[in-house]
């Protein structure tokens, strides 16, 4: 069997068995050239170079068995790699933080002078926040998309920021990347010129009904209460005392913007175009959460 055969049929397995996609991948095919691929230690890259290459039965059974166990425990591919791509870019995970996802990456990734956050920042966009900062990985390519900026990269879990260390590590990037335990804004000092984060959002509906994918994913790095917004009321509260005069956040929420603009009604934003649209990030400048907040 050829290494394409093989991809073609674990593809053909994972869709009989219905598992569920969106850690890394949204479809049968590419998760079963993940699995397979990473089974054979060959490079994620390399399927064309290799795609007619027969295969050992020995490495045939490899592949399978991890095939197997993705459909037997329903952990996203991730946990059984221990390995994470966001924009090109590796991270180690495991089940001590959610799978790096965020569309925020997309927006970081234009990179310096080209971005699309560019026009809302400057040569003054010194102190940067990535707020519950999970793995570490929007700090890892902020850092290196803004060479000139210091990042603290701050969450409440000491598990998630001990994954955050080892990918800090793996990037080299320690003397520009500080790690803080903090419940949301308290324990971080500022003032940042800009916050990033991509808080727990999804509402209570919404967890009861999520994939048993994301079940083994910590819970607490998900749910944001009845309508998703308990963590963000938070922190659009404090995130002024936290900011320099021309600071901005930049703020996930995934699929509540409706919940969103129902409890924030006469908050001014801006809707960041990505991949998923233009309804799953958003930007809101230090003035505007001061104006909102003397409301």
């Amino acid at each position: 069997m050829t290494l394409i055969e093989l991809i073609t049929a674990e593809a053909a397995r994972l869709k009989q068995a219905g598992v569920s996609f969106g850690h890394g991948t949204t479809n049968a095919f590419d998760e079963a050239a993940w699995l397979v691929l990473w089974a054979l230690g060959l490079e994620l890259d390399a399927l064309e170079t290799h795609a007619q290459r027969i295969l050992t039965p020995e490495e045939q059974a490899k592949a399978e068995a991890l095939v197997a166990r993705r459909i037997e425990t329903r952990q996203p591919a991730a946990y059984l790699t221990h390995e994470a791509w966001l924009q090109n870019v590796p991270f180690y995970v495991d089940e001590r933080t959610i799978v790096p996802r965020s569309f925020i990456a997309e927006l970081l990734a234009d990179g310096e002078g080209s971005g699309t956050l560019d026009a809302w920042l400057s040569d003054r966009t010194q102190r940067v926040l990535d707020l519950c900062t999970g793995n570490g990985s929007l700090a890892v390519i902020a850092a290196m998309a803004y060479p000139e900026v210091v990042v603290d990269a701050a969450d409440i879990s000491d598990d998630a920021l001990a994954v955050a260390r080892i990918n800090v590590d793996k990037h080299q990037l320690g003397k520009r990347i500080t790690l803080v335990r903090s419940d949301l804004l308290a324990g971080v000092r500022g003032p940042y010129d800009l916050i990033l984060c991509n808080p727990p959002y999804v509402n209570t509906a919404s967890m009861d009904a999520l994939p048993a994918e994301y079940r083994h994913e910590p819970a607490m790095a998900l749910a944001g209460g009845a309508d998703g917004m308990d963590l963000v009321r938070a922190i659009l509260r404090d995130a002024p005392s936290k900011m320099t005069p021309d600071a901005v956040l930049v703020l996930e929420i995934g699929n509540e913007r409706a919940h969103f603009e129902h409890a924030f009604r006469r908050l001014e934003v801006a809707w960041l175009e990505t991949s998923a649209g233009d309804d799953q990030v958003l930007l809101v400048t230090r003035d505007a959460l001061a104006r909102w907040g003397q409301r």
